[in-house]
């Protein structure tokens, strides 16, 4: 069973049913989604240095504007723990610059929550709470993080975290997804912001 399917249970159903296909992943049936950021924005100038290493890890970059293409690619595969897993890649195409943000997710069935490992190499955990809005779109909201440094994970503070929410949609009249993503920090406010739309794309 697809494992957003199997974490959502009945709610999986109260998605849009344009969601419910990209989400209902299945290996060797990758999504591949195309389409524009409307607007991407960075944190305050003072964290440039940081979020320019984050990108060595296909994490977090330093760049913004509008208008900005990207393209997005889920694939699910079988790890040899025979759990499954989704492969995130997301690709932002600056006019001087391509920046990458990618993850690896699984499922913990018995806390309904996708574990979350942030960059390439993996870089950053977070737990993460999938729910279905009563509008039928797929909202993602943070829980508890960890650094990750090899094979020690660091449980991270409540101040240094990144709250992470992610609203995604599926808008008829236009024929596109939108997605919404929001990155904050309770001492360094926004780390990240992005806003956009795709559409599904043959693989």
């Amino acid at each position: 069973m697809p494992i957003y399917k199997e974490l959502l249970g009945k709610d999986f159903h109260r998605l849009h049913p344009k969601l419910q296909e990209r989400y209902a992943l299945t290996i060797g049936e990758p999504f591949h989604g195309v389409g524009t950021m409307e607007k991407i924005e960075k944190g305050a100038a003072w964290l440039t240095p940081l979020l320019k290493a984050a990108t060595r890890w296909h994490f977090l970059f330093p760049e913004n504007g509008e208008g900005i293409p990207f393209d997005i690619k889920n694939t699910s595969r079988l790890l040899p723990t025979d759990e499954v897993e989704i492969y995130w890649e997301r690709t932002f195409y600056f006019e001087k610059v391509t920046r990458h943000f990618n993850a690896f997710m699984t499922i913990d069935a018995k806390r309904k929550m996708v574990k979350d490992y942030v960059g390439e190499p993996r870089l950053f955990y977070s737990d993460l709470r999938f729910k279905v809005t009563p509008e039928g779109y797929m909202h993602i909201r943070s829980g508890s993080q960890r650094l990750v440094m090899g094979k020690f994970e660091i449980p991270l503070p409540r101040l240094l975290e990144g709250v992470v929410t992610v609203e995604e949609r599926y808008d008829d009249a236009r024929d596109v997804f939108t997605i919404q993503v929001d990155i904050q920090n309770k001492l360094a406010g926004r780390l990240m912001a992005y806003k956009g739309e795709f559409k599904e794309q043959s693989v």
